[in-house]
């Protein structure tokens, strides 16, 4: 059986993990309380009491405005703790699965990004990622002979993926877009909505229940990048149209009676985000022989979901 240990076990992709992963083997998760990211001799101590077989690291610093001006934590969280786990993992002969972001991507065209593209990113949480994408590769490269590591058997088995992924949203966790809209919807009559950034939301769920299905793939020849979201495309604006449709429909309390679309420079922010960030899943798709779901479906399964949670759905309103 193998032992698994899930960082950012409190976030919300990491609640939908603590569930998906349990088939896979034992899960000691660990959150903000139990190991600080932005010290590396903590992560080296949790990994040494565990001795993960796998370690999937679903912790990040995504204030992404907030890392514009605390670059130092931004690039503690997202850079250096991976670049340790992936030393810790390399020692240990344990697989290692990362989540990382489109925002590693510019926008400047108009067809998805592939795993091929170069990255560019255009802010300091893009940059924070990218150097954490490439810290776990690197970890990854031949060892020169006399290296100290493992043996060359553990070596070859143990592998690596880096997911990226966009636009996550669930039910767990204190915040994210759907809830936020909720909240102002049940708030005011008119909200104004970003029109010009296009992207895939993706339900935290189908993110987690993905990153379960590549565990038996995962080897040193399927080590690498892949992308996963929902399957389609949204601008913002289309988003909370669409929440709003679905949350009507189930009877949410809603006070919002009109959204209206705006531009990326009528609502400036500190850090810039990539006006089209669609990410291919073509890869991902033929090593699961499958597809994702939609987004608007998901989306709809997501709402049902937070319906039926009292708990959850007092938190969001």
């Amino acid at each position: 059986m193998r032992r698994i240990l899930l960082t950012g076990n409190d976030g919300q992709v990491g609640q939908e993990l603590q569930k998906t992963l349990s088939v896979w083997g034992a899960v000691t998760g660990v959150g903000r309380k139990t190991m600080d990211l932005a010290q590396p001799a903590h992560i080296q101590q949790i990994m040494a009491q565990v001795k993960p077989d796998l370690i999937v690291n679903a912790a990040a610093y995504t204030a992404v405005d907030r890392a514009e001006t605390d670059s130092a934590t931004a690039y503690a969280v997202n850079a250096i703790a991976p670049a340790v786990m992936a030393e810790s993992a390399q020692q240990l002969g344990a697989d290692l699965i990362h989540i990382s972001t489109d925002y590693v991507f510019d926008g400047t065209r108009n067809t998805p990004y592939t795993e091929l593209d170069p990255p560019n990113p255009v802010s300091i949480y893009g940059h924070s990622k990218l150097a954490g994408e490439q810290a776990i590769q690197q970890a990854w490269l031949p060892r020169p002979n006399n290296a100290a590591t493992i043996s060359t058997d553990q070596s070859e088995k143990a592998g690596y993926i880096i997911l990226r992924t966009a636009w996550v949203y669930g039910a767990y966790g204190k915040s994210n877009f759907v809830k936020t809209m909720l909240k102002l919807g049940s708030e005011r009559e008119q909200i104004r909505v970003v029109s010009d950034q296009i992207g895939t939301p993706t339900w935290s769920n189908h993110l987690a229940q993905t990153i379960a299905d590549l565990i038996p793939k995962l080897n040193a020849e399927t080590s690498g990048i892949y992308h996963f979201t929902n399957g389609g495309a949204a601008s913002w604006y289309d988003f909370a149209i669409a929440i709003f449709e679905e949350a009507e429909q189930l009877g949410f309390p809603l006070k919002v009676r009109s959204v209206v679309p705006i531009t990326t420079a009528d609502y400036p922010t500190p850090a810039q985000r990539p006006a089209y960030s669609l990410l291919s899943c073509a890869k991902t798709s033929a090593l699961l022989e499958t597809h994702p779901p939609d987004w608007r479906q998901a989306l709809r399964q997501m709402l049902i979901e937070l319906q039926a949670n009292a708990a959850l759905l007092q938190v969001t309103l």
